[in-house]
């Protein structure tokens, strides 16, 4: 079994795309294309992210057929721990995928729709590499939720930006990059209680905290920087397109941004992400606009040997 895969990394944080190999998910819903991809072939998911080929940090796109008539494509996205519902930093590298196999305009003002499992996203080519995703509706559910850890109290505001993240900005941990180990641990205990204490998000798309998001002054000219823990234990090496949505529903709440303001979120490296809001349909909501680069890093062809033991990665 043979998989050809394309490498790309926005803003820090790695996309890899299937473009051949892929297995057949039928032709239902997305959502149903998701659960199919979990239940039948996650061994796909795994072989392709996990070692000796991927890393825990590393999230592919399955590209398949759209979904609605007035869509391009559709996008599934993965990571070590399964299945997420929406990925900023990865569509943005699946769109310079495209551009890369020609199959995507590099023209300024070009648009491109892309189906996900929780929605449908629009991206536009700007000026110098740049592209702009308008992400699903986000939205805030809970404001300073108190989370009672054993060494301190931190507040959390719940939001929706295509995962659920807790925000969190009252921890008292400096954000810098040296400290990644003890800013991963800090954030693995407030998921886990959390999670524990049932703080989950509300609403149709209710479910558990997937993402801890700690947030801190910025240092590169930007208006804040952040440390995201993801689903699988790894941080965030971009500034997390999903978690910058889930923020500017949160300045959008307490009126902190206004519509059509930019917010430059800084990442943990140093890599920013420009997002700007405008009103959703259902009141709440907003429609997020993240804006970021992705570069090509490589080309190749996974190989399943099937006398290999871990062609299926090692979990």
């Amino acid at each position: 079994m043979s998989i050809k895969v394309i490498d790309s990394h926005t803003e820090g944080e790695p996309t890899r795309v299937i473009v051949e190999g892929a297995p057949d998910l039928g032709a239902g819903s997305l959502f149903r294309q998701a659960e199919l991809l979990t239940s039948e072939f996650d061994h796909v998911r795994t072989a392709v992210v996990l070692e000796p080929r991927g890393s825990d940090v590393l999230v592919a796109a399955f590209l398949r057929p759209p979904e609605t008539q007035s869509s391009d494509a559709g996008v599934i996205f993965v990571n070590n721990a399964g299945i997420l519902g929406m990925c900023v930093h990865g569509m943005i590298g699946v769109v310079r995928t495209l551009q890369h196999l020609g199959r995507a305009s590099t023209t300024p003002g070009e648009t491109i729709r892309l189906d996900t499992p929780v929605g449908t996203v629009t991206a536009t080519v700007e000026p110098d590499g740049v592209i702009a995703v308008e992400n699903v509706a986000s939205r805030r559910t809970n404001h300073r939720v108190p989370v009672q850890l054993d060494d301190r109290l931190v507040h959390a505001d719940i939001a929706w930006g295509g995962n659920w993240f807790a925000l969190i900005d009252d921890h008292g941990e400096r954000i810098e990059f040296e400290r990644r180990k003890e800013l991963t641990e800090l954030a693995s205990k407030i998921r886990r209680v959390m999670n524990d204490a049932g703080l989950d998000g509300t609403g149709a798309r209710g479910g558990p905290i997937d993402h801890v998001e700690l947030f801190g002054p910025p240092v590169n000219g930007g208006d804040g920087q952040n440390f995201v823990l993801c689903p699988g234990g790894a941080y965030d090496r971009s500034p997390c397109g999903t978690g910058t949505s889930a923020k500017l529903a949160c300045l959008a709440a307490d009126g902190r941004l206004a519509e059509g303001a930019t917010w430059i979120q800084e990442s943990i490296i140093g890599s920013r992400f420009a997002g700007t809001w405008r009103a959703g349909e259902e009141p709440g909501t907003i429609i997020p606009t993240i804006s970021g680069q992705a570069w090509i890093t490589g080309e190749s062809m996974l190989h399943l040997d099937p006398e290999d033991p871990y062609r299926f990665g090692i979990s």
